[in-house]
């Protein structure tokens, strides 16, 4: 029942829209579609990716009052008490963030398990008015999509966009506190992780799939990056 939910609402909408833009772009251009494809997604999510953004960059300016409630020698249901205040005085909901992700989550898998399949398309989930050309051409801009040099040409530039995004991502630098505590040496190890063993991990995944999966990668990274940057300069304003 999920499934077919899942399938009818998201996945099939997604898959017809790649055959789309395959069957209009000059070429059968695949990875142009993916490109273009992944863009427009993204834009429509963009209000709910900004307010998930501005929600987590929030939490962490709150994070040093958090810390000093933490602190503070308090009972836990006092100091769940004051950290509800804290939340009522600013205006912010800690699970905003979470729920704005979750409410992306089905839309971005169905986008990955469309693009997964590269060429693969199944005719009988395309709709009556989709109309692929006879062939479709594995490529982006003339790259070979198949080419393994090209695919690790991809997967790097995955990586270095991933590591990029997470630079970009709101951070509380003022961690407050023991700076020798464990808190401290989990969020710096979280830290370091996420900055350089993260794009490792996603370069990985690129070079193991397809070329449309490493082109949907890098395109959702420059986007969210760019989005991060106008983000912070409008905080900055």
């Amino acid at each position: 029942m999920l499934t077919s939910i899942w399938n009818n609402i998201f996945y099939k909408p997604l898959l017809n829209s790649l055959a789309f833009l395959v069957s209009v772009i000059p070429g059968a251009d695949i990875g142009l579609a993916v490109v273009i494809l992944t863009i427009l997604v993204k834009i429509v999510l963009f209000p709910l990716s900004q307010k998930s953004i501005e929600s987590q960059a929030k939490m962490k300016l709150l994070e040093p009052e958090l810390n000093k409630i933490k602190e503070s020698g308090l009972s836990k249901e006092e100091q769940a008490k004051k950290t509800m205040e804290l939340y009522r005085e600013t205006k912010t909901n800690p699970f905003s963030g979470c729920l704005l992700i979750l409410i992306q989550l089905p839309i971005l898998f169905a986008l990955y398990r469309v693009f997964f399949n590269g060429s693969g398309f199944n005719f009988d989930l395309l709709y009556p008015f989709v109309h692929l050309p006879e062939t479709i051409s594995m490529t982006f801009l003339g790259l070979d999509l198949q080419n393994k040099v090209v695919l690790i040409v991809l997967a790097v530039i995955t990586g270095i966009t991933q590591f990029f995004q997470f630079y970009y991502m709101p951070k509380n630098e003022n961690i407050s506190g023991d700076k020798n505590s464990f808190q401290a040496n989990l969020a710096k190890s979280m830290n370091v992780n996420m900055k350089y063993i993260m794009p490792l991990f996603i370069a990985f995944i690129a070079y193991s799939t397809n070329g449309a999966i490493a082109l949907y990668l890098i395109t959702s990274n420059i986007f969210v990056t760019l989005q991060q940057i106008y983000f912070s300069k409008k905080e900055v304003k």
